[in-house]
């Protein structure tokens, strides 16, 4: 049987780049050195059981030290990023490939970069006139002297899933400063936000229109890596039980920050609505260019709710890969 898998009549932005059959050399990169490397084993590994599955010519590839001259003699067709955190979706991974025309998914060099540090986010943000929690950006040997009014958040420029993040809710927290400060590995500076107290909201862009808006409740003081990756950490409501001037602004608000960074294949924008009904009380937290693919991950739950199945997301991911993105 001469296998051929065609999206491009199912979905209405899909321009074909990669010809995918069962002569195609796809090689799913995951793993890595960042501190999500299990979250992205995690991904990856549904997303080769996802191929697999189709009868596709897969290639698991972790991509661990110095890996891009073993990547390149295996001379991939495609690669499908499933890599999460630092080297993955920072537009480091995405310069390499490009460096060596090797087609790949998802977000390029440029709309990685951004969307993955905090602080130019955060900029285009503001300069957009994206509602976003007041911050400022501090070098982690100054936090001891942090004066912010409580509540406010502490993250790292440059994580995900959760790591490296703290909330102070009580003036009696402050006392955690100095053990953080000694005890930090993110970097040089940190993030500090005031803490939006309210209803924690997600939304994907994919196809170029807005996924359903999703809710998420946890037990846990927020949204951490528990509540995200442990089975039962977090309940998910779709649609999300909101006013819906807020729902289609949250749709909105996630396809603007889409194009505003130039993402491809798929996004999510992370939300905080405050409950109010203006437009104020709506606060963009940050945008994901690599969204997890796990059993627990928010994108594949949006999307099976559209009527698209997981094995249709991974084979339009890769159906779009190219190599100038």
């Amino acid at each position: 049987m001469n296998l051929v898998l065609n999206l491009s009549g199912k979905f209405k932005s899909l321009v074909k780049m990669v010809k995918i059959d069962k002569n195609t050399k796809i090689v799913v990169l995951l793993g890595g050195n960042s501190s999500e490397r299990e979250i992205s084993i995690s991904s990856g590994k549904n997303v080769i059981k996802s191929l697999i599955s189709k009868g596709l010519n897969i290639i698991p590839f972790d991509c661990k030290g110095d890996y891009i001259n073993k990547l390149i003699k295996i001379q991939p067709d495609v690669c499908f990023n499933a890599l999460h955190g630092l080297g993955g979706e920072d537009g480091l991974v995405q310069s390499l490939l490009e460096k060596n025309n090797i087609p790949y998914t998802h977000s390029g060099i440029t709309s990685s970069k951004l969307c993955m540090n905090k602080a130019s986010s955060k900029k285009i943000f503001v300069k957009n006139n994206i509602n976003t929690p007041e911050y400022e950006i501090l070098k982690i040997d100054n936090i001891n002297d942090l004066k912010r009014t409580i509540p406010f958040i502490i993250k790292p420029i440059q994580e995900g899933s959760s790591n490296g993040v703290y909330v102070f809710f009580n003036e009696s927290d402050r006392n955690r400063l100095l053990e953080i400060q000694n005890s930090w590995i993110y970097g040089e500076e940190v993030l500090v936000e005031d803490y939006i107290d309210g209803v924690e909201l997600s939304c994907a862009v994919f196809d170029n229109e807005p996924s359903e808006v999703v809710e998420i409740k946890t037990k846990n003081t927020f949204y951490d890596y528990n509540a995200k990756y442990k089975s039962g950490g977090s309940d998910h409501i779709i649609p999300a039980n909101i006013p819906n001037k807020i729902y289609n602004l949250v749709k909105k608000t996630a396809y603007d920050c889409h194009n505003l960074f130039g993402c491809r294949g798929i996004s999510r924008t992370d939300f905080r609505w405050s409950g109010g009904s203006n437009k104020e009380s709506l606060f963009v937290l940050e945008i994901n260019t690599q969204p997890g693919m796990t059993s627990t991950s928010l994108v594949p739950e949006l999307l099976e709710n559209k009527g698209i199945s997981y094995n249709d997301l991974i084979l339009y991911l890769l159906e779009d890969a190219s190599c100038r993105r």
